[in-house]
């Protein structure tokens, strides 16, 4: 046993060692520090989570208000197909947890209101409430915290009713197509063994002088997955393309092919996307410029107006791997983008896998901070795509949160 006078010089002692000082706080601040990393994870995929559920209650909310006001769904279905799209939505991204998706199915409820005007026309506002429990990492649990809940609501309103009012859009789809969209993106194509593939040297695109193995999806095709959901929300949006013109412009030193503002989303689709290669350099200035003027144009304007269309929004979605090769290039761009911007025109930017200098002029040119994407994957550039979609389509059928 130590004496009371000599634990005292034992403390002092202690007190005195740095070595022994150090020790003690490492071993108090070490698991506060753990707990702490645990719970900020936490916080991070909480996030993240709910955001995914949000933009699941969003497209659940659009298909339902859109199946009912074009009679593929009834007041008794659409619970079932707005709770089921939650579901499939977010089946991927819950990773076969059972828990979680029987909680989320638990916590997903739909309500329907029929509405009918004096002309008996019948309109419909769906909302669809969503929740569950995320269970949180071993860490947060020393705090007691054994879940958190993440809970989304969305409310569409759609249908013929004279009080509901739809407005129409015009879209010009700009598309880098330059040659650094034959690089892989991470995902693995399982569908070959072997393939021809490219690699970067300096500012140079070279191939490889064997077929490479495994392969991977190449940018030029993720981009043309994320155009056509793009394409299919606004199809599902607009059934009977009453609303919605698109047109694309594909890119690379120059405008290499275009479509025209059309009806719906069909001659974007087969005079564009489908046939987009990569090849050649990165200018961004000529494909903004057309398509500022093919919205600004007299005969959009009457094209919209024959459907009775007297208001509608105009969107440009400009989007490169890239940076220019001119820098003067960077400047006529922004002037567009400026003066897009002040006639009303919105403008999204899609940045996939682009350098810091292609990074900052799609930032600048974006309306906001919102409308501009970082998109360092596939799937971050899929989900950008189904972003705008999901934002743009509120123009047919009127979402809110």
């Amino acid at each position: 046993m130590i004496a009371g006078s000599n634990l005292l010089c034992v403390l002092k002692q202690l007190l005195r060692d740095r070595a022994g000082n150090f020790g003690i706080l490492t071993a108090i601040s070490v698991p506060v520090l753990a707990v702490a990393g645990g719970v900020a994870v936490d916080v991070t995929n909480m996030s993240l989570t709910r955001s995914q559920l949000q933009e699941s209650t969003d497209a659940a909310a659009l298909a339902t208000a859109t199946a009912l006001a074009d009679g593929s769904a009834t007041t008794t279905t659409a619970k079932d197909l707005a709770n089921n799209f939650v579901l499939g939505q977010m089946s991927n991204y819950l990773a076969g947890d059972a828990d979680a998706t029987n909680s989320l199915k638990a916590g997903t409820s739909t309500t329907v209101t029929k509405t009918t005007d004096s002309s008996g026309n019948s309109g419909y506002t769906v909302v669809v409430n969503s929740s569950y429990s995320m269970p949180v990492n071993s860490m947060t649990r020393l705090t007691g915290q054994s879940s958190l809940n993440i809970s989304t609501s969305s409310t569409s309103i759609s249908g013929k009713t004279s009080e509901t009012q739809k407005n129409a859009l015009s879209m010009e789809i700009a598309l880098d197509k330059s040659g650094s969209m034959l690089l892989n993106t991470e995902v693995v194509d399982t569908t070959q063994t072997s393939c021809i593939q490219y690699y970067t040297k300096g500012n140079y695109l070279y191939q490889y002088s064997k077929a490479q193995s495994p392969c991977y999806i190449k940018k030029i095709a993720a981009l043309k997955t994320a155009v056509g959901s793009l394409l299919d929300q606004l199809d599902a949006a607009d059934p009977t393309s009453q609303y919605v013109r698109t047109a694309a412009i594909a890119w690379s030193s120059e405008v290499d092919s275009y479509s025209n503002l059309d009806w719906g989303t069909k001659s974007t689709r087969t005079n564009v996307v489908s046939g987009l290669n990569a090849e050649g350099g990165t200018e961004s200035s000529a494909p903004m410029t057309m398509a500022f003027n093919n919205l600004m144009s007299a005969s959009e304007t009457a094209a919209q107006a024959k459907k009775n269309n007297k208001t509608f929004q105009k969107y440009i979605i400009l989007m490169t791997d890239g940076e220019n090769n001119d820098t003067s290039s960077d400047q006529k761009t922004l002037a567009t983008c400026n003066s897009a911007k002040a006639a009303g025109i919105k403008i999204y930017t899609v940045a996939f896998m682009a350098p810091a200098r292609g990074q900052s002029l799609l930032q600048t040119c974006a309306t906001s901070p919102s409308n501009y994407f970082a998109a360092q994957q596939m799937s971050d550039l899929v989900a950008a795509f189904k972003t705008i979609a999901t934002e743009t389509s509120k123009q047919m059928t009127l979402l809110t949160k």
